[in-house]
């Protein structure tokens, strides 16, 4: 019989009630740096992240849109069951029709047609600065309506499609980042504290089939939880394919990455996708930390079978998908890496909104107070 607790975890992120909340933010917190401080340590990592990550992919930063037409079909949809819709409206005053407009809730399918656009070739790539809106997230201590990503993306060739290629992209990206928080550790000594241990050097790369098999009756978020308690920096493989149990590892959008193609374990089982998720242990909340989601991309005829599962064939004729099935955009790798997540991280805070501005409900806020977690506003 399938569990209601896996079907309730598959979307939808957050905890869900402020009165989880307030049992898992932490009792004794004390914030390693004051908000102006952090301030100059955030922006010192975000500029070691973007180099570093130009250096590694060979990218070059590019502008990004905030907003986008309904009928291109490049907003990103988060998932597959309807339940995140972007903010929409009517743009353009003095037409005839107005554009059908749609604030981004991320970057993720504009990237690939803007790989042909800025002219690049196999092994180049682009980065962007991207900000978005998701409307339908819990606020929590780590969702937020407002959304910073690093979302790049790389032109790669056939051959590259496969598991050894992701994994080489996912340790550069690790090393980057775990780069950023040598760098800043010796800029601000008062990030060297014994209360929370450094973060690892090396990640450690399970499937998601794999992590069912260690922990079968968990549903999704707990076996994550596991699993980095043991290895406290994790990529997962396998994101979206349904899994030996029934369900996917968790819900995801059926138009950009590869969750389908078949590979094979390092014990020569089957398995599926080309995608994944680096998780980390955080210290500060004691809770799984994910940083970000990244895949090589669909093929046109991988995005056909995926759309198939998801029963979203109609969406095959929008501008997007047309140009893949046309092979007018390149095949390519990439992903959206959370910046606030990233210094929430780095920077030992155990909330979000010490590192980013946004909207908080009072009541978060009022939570948040008691236990010497101070948002910025």
């Amino acid at each position: 019989m399938k569990s209601n607790s896996k079907v309730a975890d598959l979307a939808g992120p957050g905890i869900s009630t402020y009165e989880e909340v307030e049992k898992i933010l932490p009792n004794d917190y004390s914030p390693l740096q004051t908000p102006m401080e952090r301030m100059k340590a955030l922006y010192m990592i975000k500029e070691y992240v973007e180099k570093g990550l130009a250096e590694a992919l060979n990218l070059q930063l590019v502008q990004v849109p905030l907003i986008v037409s309904k009928d291109s079909g490049v907003n990103d949809m988060l998932d597959r069951d309807g339940s995140r819709t972007p903010i929409e409206f009517p743009a353009g005053l003095g037409l005839d029709k107005r554009i059908e407009a749609q604030i981004v809730q991320a970057a993720t399918k504009w990237k690939r047609p803007a790989l042909k656009q800025f002219g690049c070739k196999p092994g180049e790539g682009i980065n962007t600065d991207m900000r978005a809106v998701r409307k339908d997230y819990f606020l929590d201590h780590d969702h937020s309506s407002y959304v910073d990503q690093w979302d790049w993306e790389q032109v790669i060739t056939e051959d590259q499609r496969n598991l050894d290629y992701l994994t080489d992209v996912v340790k550069k990206i690790w090393k980057v980042i775990y780069g950023a928080r040598q760098f800043v550790k010796q800029e601000f000594p008062e990030l060297n504290n014994d209360k929370y241990p450094d973060i690892p050097e090396e990640l450690t790369f399970i499937h998601a089939e794999e992590i069912l098999e260690m922990y079968p009756d968990l549903p999704r978020k707990q076996r994550e939880t596991k699993i980095i308690q043991e290895y406290p920096a994790v990529f997962i493989y396998g994101i979206g394919w349904v899994l030996k149990d029934g369900y996917p590892h968790e819900m995801r959008a059926a138009d950009y990455d590869d969750w389908i193609t078949l590979t094979v374990s390092k014990k020569g089982e089957p398995m599926h996708g080309l995608n994944g998720d680096i998780l980390v242990w955080n210290p500060v909340t004691k809770r799984r930390h994910e940083l970000t989601s990244m895949g090589i991309r669909v093929t046109k005829e991988t995005l056909v079978k995926q759309m198939e599962i998801a029963g979203l064939e109609e969406n095959l004729k929008l501008p997007y998908h047309q140009a893949i099935l046309n092979d007018e955009i390149p095949l390519s790798i990439g992903g959206g890496i959370g910046q606030a997540r990233t210094y929430m991280y780095l920077l030992r805070t155990a909330h979000l909104g010490e590192v980013t501005v946004t909207i908080w409900p009072q009541q978060l806020k009022d939570i948040c107070a008691k236990k010497n977690i101070y948002v910025l506003e």
